[in-house]
């Protein structure tokens, strides 16, 4: 950046510093020179749950190029700042453009401003940027995230989802995205209780994932002979902190097969009640 370019008049927002004076560094000006849809890898599917201490926000690791695989290794829950994550679905390199400078925003105002935005206040700014890459996702170029944390003020966790203009929903209880996000809605919306334990939630999360992953191709399932498995974070008053791999290989490895019984998933997803 040029040695002139932060200003009182840049105010606590380092996105809107970018819109206003460096356009340019913007992930739309980079690529605003493209005409047409393109083909791009396309990441998915990704959910957010609400338990009794917080939230848990969890995804596969496929990214898809079409009909093949572009990547199996992809993590796409990251963490924005201590107290809130998303997860990201949609062309894979505006995705982690957006994440890295949304958890960017959420730094500098807090430098700024000598104290953290709101939660409700990062969801309204995650909105204004999906909206500023409307035009891109006209390309084929979209990106459609989840959004949580846990709220200080209220003393517990809440989850957000965005349509592909920018559009933000605040739900009680639990969201998903992607292509495999209405397979995995369905799974978690048989089992999810109000009140429910972080370990139900974890265990409802990965199990909604792998019913996902049974239905949708572009979404992967637990892979244990390659040792990939979905990454998720838990955030709670204490902070946002990576679940670890092998607790979720474990997890992953007591849930029963879609399509096992009346009760498939039910061993892990019982565990909230």
């Amino acid at each position: 950046m040029r040695g002139d370019a932060f200003s009182p008049q840049a105010g606590a927002s380092f996105y809107d510093y970018l819109v206003s004076v460096r356009p340019d560094l913007l992930p739309t000006a980079i690529r605003g020179a493209m005409e047409g849809p393109v083909a791009v890898p396309h990441g998915t599917t990704v959910v957010a749950l609400v338990y009794a201490g917080g939230v848990v926000i969890a995804g596969d690791r496929m990214a898809s190029d079409g009909h093949s695989v572009s990547s199996r290794h992809m993590d796409k829950v990251i963490r924005t700042d201590r107290h809130s994550a998303m997860a990201i679905s949609g062309a894979v390199g505006p995705c982690l453009d957006m994440a890295r400078l949304f958890a960017t925003e959420l730094e500098y105002y807090e430098k700024i401003e000598g104290r953290a935005l709101s939660l409700s206040g990062k969801a309204n700014k995650l909105a204004q940027m999906v909206r500023g890459n409307l035009a891109l996702a006209m390309q084929g170029l979209a990106v459609i995230p989840v959004f949580a944390g846990f709220d200080p003020e209220r003393g517990a966790g809440r989850v957000f989802k965005y349509d592909v203009a920018g559009g933000k929903t605040e739900e009680p209880d639990y969201v998903t995205a992607g292509s495999g996000g209405g397979l995995a809605r369905s799974a978690i919306k048989r089992a999810f209780r109000p009140g429910m334990d972080e370990a139900g939630a974890l265990g409802l999360a990965l199990a909604s994932l792998l019913d996902a992953a049974d239905e949708d191709l572009a979404t992967a399932g637990p892979d244990p002979q390659r040792g990939i498995f979905p990454s998720a974070l838990v955030i709670d008053a204490d902070g946002a902190r990576e679940v670890d791999a092998d607790h979720i290989r474990q997890v992953c490895g007591g849930l029963p097969r879609p399509g096992a019984g009346p009760d498939a998933g039910g061993g892990s997803r019982k565990k909230g009640k």
